[in-house]
């Protein structure tokens, strides 16, 4: 099913490659934070493999007023395709939907505590080590759905911790969490350590490469995939293009992209 809504999480729905257990869990309407992300995968799921996990995903929008969903379908953003699903179901957009994004379904989806203090000074990072060490113990003990859910909805700790995760499907949790930062995802794209899979997700997102120094981050980073590094060439400053023509790390197709650039003078 094409509902015409994308995000890193939902193509991991949409190409099979998540488990029964965390299906179910998106079926009951609590794993997505954003009422979009939401929706749509409870209308992906309504043709779920799986009888629970569909029947799941039913009761889970039969629960949620007609009232309800109408006012979110006529939401600008909303993609037609979403917008289709539930034409069939006899529900019509209104337009002028209210902006907010919360999700329709308000279900207790615990993993992570508010994410207070995530803002401190330096008398907050004096306690930051200790506190990233309770968080990794406590995660160690989590199974890939709740760490899931603790990426998304957890603290800034939390999401430090779980974008190396293992598992792709924690790691990318992390980016679809609303509260993410670009201070947040300038760190990430800085990372030897996290998956290429979060490099390139990183770099194929808009609004975050308006960021400068997420694509010069992403350039510097020797795993961040060549397809997406050679993209920000042209848009990186002199002192970052000396830097990286001195890089022995760099890929050779990167550097020669490099030089080709500091060699030729920029139209004015």
């Amino acid at each position: 099913m094409d509902v015409g809504f994308r995000s890193p999480l939902l193509d991991f729905f949409k190409r099979g490659e998540v488990a029964r257990d965390v299906r179910l869990l998106a079926a009951r309407g609590a794993l997505a934070p954003r009422a979009q992300e939401q929706i749509a995968l409870l209308a992906i799921l309504t043709e779920d493999s799986d009888p629970e996990v569909r029947g799941a995903a039913e009761a889970t929008l039969a629960g949620i007023s007609n009232d309800a969903l109408a006012t979110f379908l006529g939401k600008s953003d909303i993609p037609e395709g979403l917008r289709d699903f539930f034409r069939g179901r006899g529900i019509e957009p209104i337009p002028g939907g209210a902006p907010s994004d919360d999700p329709l379904v308000d279900v207790d989806a615990g993993g992570g505590q508010p994410d207070a203090g995530a803002d401190e000074g330096a008398e907050g990072d004096a306690e930051g080590d200790g506190e990233r060490q309770g968080s990794a113990q406590r995660l160690a003990l989590m199974n890939v759905s709740e760490r899931m859910k603790a990426a998304m909805k957890g603290t800034k700790e939390e999401r430090a911790i779980l974008i190396r995760d293992p598992n792709k499907l924690v790691s990318v949790s992390v980016l679809s969490s609303p509260k993410i930062s670009d201070s947040e995802v300038e760190n990430f794209a800085k990372m030897g350590n996290v998956s290429e899979e979060i490099l390139r997700i990183i770099g194929q997102n808009r609004a975050w490469t308006k960021n400068y120094g997420v694509i010069a981050a992403l350039t510097r980073n020797p795993k961040t995939p060549l397809s997406v590094s050679l993209n920000f060439v042209q848009r990186l400053n002199e002192k970052d293009l000396k830097a990286l023509a001195m890089d022995r790390n760099l890929q050779q197709a990167l550097k020669l992209a490099v030089k080709k650039r500091i060699s030729t003078p920029e139209k004015k």
